[in-house]
């Protein structure tokens, strides 16, 4: 469906459009790899492709649920915020009902998907959906509210050897806590953006707390963390050597990251939040995907 064709005739498909803007759908990049990653590991190899699309179902549909659900909780202090208040729900762009009614739908994709997967997996579907919920609210309560952000990921690589094997090892635990040092590690970064805001508004951060300065310091030592748990689940899981090459571009790849932020200029903020994280993730993904297909 070409642009012009949403904008002009078909006014479904224009406000699913904004939905998916509203979302940045285009940023479950960060976490999809992860999942695939997940499912070649679980498999030591290619892994069942019906299963794979059902695991990539879920994610999407959870990702799309959890940030609906953050549009719906955060429009009051969206609104508040320069610089967020041009998001749908401020701006009046989306209604909450509308908003509502999209998040419904990607939770039924989520439970849909996961009722296809290992009967464990449906069981457990209501927890990251919960998460999904709750983390949005840890701001108003505590600056540790980052590693909400960053539960979600925990959950993603033993949820998928959980769905894909019914099997949970250790190493893929590991690669979850990596994971989850890595997201909140970009999450404290990009809060910088908002820690004036954060503080007129009562609300809990990192750099709302401490500063800017001290949250780039635990931002870097969230990454340094991730890498070395990423490559110590590769250790516990004995993957193949691109694992370990992946971790090491990954590793350079977060140093560039960080190094484009400083305390004193933030101005390129977004490249290393939204451009940085996707290419890592990918970059990663794909470098483990090789090694476990050859």
């Amino acid at each position: 469906m070409t642009n012009n064709a949403v904008q002009s005739g078909f006014p479904g498909w224009r406000r699913l459009a904004l939905f998916l803007e509203a979302i940045k759908f285009e940023h479950s990049v960060f976490a999809l790899p992860f999942a695939i990653l997940s499912a070649f590991l679980s498999a030591n190899g290619t892994p069942d492709w019906i299963g794979l699309a059902w695991v990539l179902f879920a994610m999407v549909g959870m990702r799309t649920f959890g940030m609906a659900a953050n549009r719906l909780i955060d429009a009051g202090i969206d609104a508040r915020n320069p610089r967020t208040a041009s998001r749908a729900i401020p701006a009046g762009t989306i209604s909450r009902k509308a908003m509502t009614i999209y998040m419904a739908v990607a939770g039924l994709i989520f439970v849909g998907a996961t009722s296809q997967l290992d009967p464990v997996t449906w069981a457990l579907a209501p927890i990251p959906l919960a998460v999904m919920i709750g983390y949005p609210y840890l701001k108003r309560f505590t600056w540790f509210a980052h590693f909400g952000m960053g539960a979600v990921y925990l959950i993603v690589p033993p949820a998928v050897s959980l769905a894909l094997t019914g099997t949970m090892p250790f190493g893929f635990v590991v690669i979850g806590i990596g994971s989850m040092a890595w997201v909140a590690g970009f999450d404290v970064l990009y809060a910088t953006a908002d820690y004036e805001v954060d503080r007129e508004q009562g609300l809990h951060s990192i750099p709302a707390r401490f500063g800017i300065p001290v949250s780039l310091v635990v931002s870097r030592s969230l990454h340094a963390s991730s890498i070395t748990l990423l490559a110590v689940a590769g250790g516990i899981l004995e993957t193949k050597v691109m694992y370990l090459v992946g971790v090491l571009v990954a590793a350079f790849l977060l140093a560039y990251e960080q190094s484009l932020v400083s305390s004193s200029d933030l101005s390129k903020l977004n490249t290393a939040f939204f451009t940085m994280n996707g290419v890592i993730a990918v970059v990663f993904g794909v470098f483990v995907v090789i090694g476990e297909v050859i």
